[in-house]
């Protein structure tokens, strides 16, 4: 099976990767780290509901920026997984340069960058454990055979790579969801959210990060929650 590529890139402040396919950061401009925290862990109610064995899964790996933000609001005890799918894995001197942004990361990237730099897809840190899927999303989802207690929606701009959110995609996310399991994403485009709904998620507009006015959240809803 051939390597996925590695995205082609530009620079913005010199620091903010921005990519040339899709014409989209990274990460956000009004910073990055604050969004993540914002969106994705208050979005799916997290540290809060960690617990041994708690799986993440993520479609976007990107800088491993929503990884390195988990790691760091998990100092305590059980053991994570986290299941990252990507299609254009940055090298590792592309993600350090954007990591720099983020001072208060430096230990926690280093550890990461030290395993990425190998080409190693599985990564270990002390209290979690990550595996990047490489390929497309509409590939390796569908062969994958874990359930994720929260997912992180992080693909590029749906406007940009509507392929990564996709009526059958989102199918695959909430088949690939424990009962119960949740979801947050930046993005309030309704035809996600409608696809999102389809696929069994109650869903919620939530107020989103900086200058977006919305994000999405939602859960898999359990046979109690019918009751």
């Amino acid at each position: 099976m051939p390597l996925p590529d590695h995205p082609q890139l530009d620079w913005r402040d010199e620091t903010i990767p921005v990519s040339r396919a899709f014409d989209d950061p990274y990460f956000s401009l009004a910073g990055g780290l604050e969004e993540t925290r914002h969106v994705f862990l208050t979005g799916n109610q997290l540290p809060h509901r960690f617990r041994d064995g708690f799986h993440i899964a993520e479609l976007g790996f990107g800088t491993g920026l929503n990884l390195l933000a988990t790691l760091l609001t998990h100092p305590g005890d059980g053991h994570l997984r986290y299941t990252s799918f990507e299609a254009f894995p940055m090298p590792a001197p592309d993600i350090a340069r954007a990591l720099r942004a983020f001072p208060e990361l430096a230990e926690i990237a280093q550890l990461f960058l030290e395993q990425w730099a190998t080409g190693a897809t599985t990564l270990h840190f002390p209290n979690l454990t990550a595996t990047v899927i490489l390929g497309d999303a509409r590939k390796t989802l569908p062969a994958w055979r874990g359930k994720a207690d929260a997912w992180f929606l992080d693909g590029f701009s749906p406007a940009k790579n509507p392929e990564l959110w996709s009526p059958e995609l989102m199918h695959e996310i909430a088949r690939h969801t424990a009962l119960g399991g949740t979801f947050a994403t930046y993005t309030a485009a309704g035809h996600v959210r409608r696809a999102l709904t389809e696929a069994g998620f109650t869903v919620t507009r939530q107020p989103g990060f900086g200058r977006k006015r919305h994000m999405t959240t939602g859960y898999l809803p359990t046979a109690s929650d019918a009751n």
